[in-house]
């Protein structure tokens, strides 16, 4: 049994955490810090977690020795407070993006400030299983991939290594999110009379999760221009992405077929959705609530040398707090899985 904290808990993704850590047989939360809320109950704020835990609250100067911390701070939190995190624990997970870019240049580009430990940045693992499994076992600051980010990598991946894609065209992607990735704390864009019934274009261009795509398909200067927008949608959960993706010689759905298989043939969270005939027949983030799943689906056009890629996930879990404890059974030698087996409810 490994001992954890949760630094952060009171917002959505450290919620999270500590729901489906409270089921995980290797690991005990003793710790959850809230500078807004310390000493009050934890279950107080995450009604799933009644008659699940006793913890209340703390502040962050309280924090005791442990063997792993989860850090769901504000972005630009846990890059400034590093070294405390770093002395609380071996191994530190941070669901924030002070970690998730190598170049300390990418942050005041798509971030608007400078890095306060650019040092940092080249030993810290990107979070995502299916990219970096053998880095993760061994590493000691691990960055969980942004939600939008998360979704548009797995979606897009198996073309990427398969060398498919046409160098000389955008990556077309359009991300629909619900309003939890906003996290707890209300504001302007998430106030429910502004929000409800809405479908609003919020980063047609510019939105930061692009470096990560980037950055993880390696698509560097001499790779195609990535084309990213994010929409807003009257949903709390979900991340459903759709890319356009033009390749470079002539597959049909056989050959795209065996390009996802092959690659995704040995992963547990990472499901081929494409069916001919029922309601279902393609990724539906609704069909994800809870679960750690990322749905990826396609259709090839018969028009163009293009493939249409759908990819759908939970934000808060495969998108944030479940792709954390992934990375953490397997920096901690459990079975991937553990904790994560929920499948999901129907319907919903």
């Amino acid at each position: 049994m490994i001992r954890a904290a949760v630094v952060g808990g009171s917002g959505y993704a450290g919620g999270e955490v500590l729901r489906l850590l409270a089921g995980h047989p290797g690991i005990d939360v003793v710790q959850v810090t809230s500078e807004r809320l310390s000493g009050k109950p934890v279950a107080s704020v995450h009604p799933p977690l009644r008659g699940r835990t006793d913890l209340r609250f703390s502040g962050r100067e309280q924090l005791r020795p442990v063997d792993v911390v989860f850090a769901a701070l504000h972005h630009g939190e846990s890059s400034t407070a590093i070294a405390q995190l770093r002395a609380t624990a071996p191994v530190v997970i941070d669901l924030g993006a002070d970690f998730r870019l190598r170049d300390p240049a990418e942050y005041p580009r798509w971030y608007g400030w400078t890095h306060p430990a650019p040092e940092m940045l080249a030993g810290a693992v990107y979070g995502l299983a299916e990219m970096h499994r053998m880095e993760i076992a061994e590493a000691s600051l691990i960055a969980v991939g942004g939600c939008l980010a998360t979704a548009s990598i797995l979606g897009l991946g198996p073309l990427a290594c398969a060398g498919v894609v046409d160098q000389e065209l955008p990556l077309v992607v359009e991300a629909k999110v619900g309003s939890s990735a906003a996290g707890a704390q209300p504001g302007e864009a998430t106030h429910h009379a502004h929000r409800s019934g809405e479908l609003r274009s919020y980063a047609p261009t510019g939105h930061r999760h692009t470096a990560e795509i980037v950055q993880e398909l390696h698509l560097g200067a001499d790779g195609p221009y990535v084309a990213f927008s994010a929409t807003a949608v009257e949903a709390v959960r979900g991340v459903l992405t759709t890319a356009h993706v033009f390749i470079n010689r002539d597959l049909d759905d056989r050959d795209i077929w065996q390009i996802y298989r092959a690659h995704y043939a040995n992963e547990p969270f990472v499901r081929i959705v494409k069916s001919r005939t029922g309601l279902h027949r393609s990724p539906n983030p609704k069909l994800l609530n809870g679960t750690n799943y990322c749905d990826v689906g396609f259709e090839r056009d018969s028009h163009a040398r293009r493939v249409v890629i759908t990819a759908a996930l939970d934000n808060l879990v495969k998108g944030a707090a479940g792709q954390a404890v992934q990375a953490c059974n397997i920096r901690h030698g459990f079975p991937e899985t553990l904790g994560l087996e929920f499948a999901g409810l129907y319907p919903i």
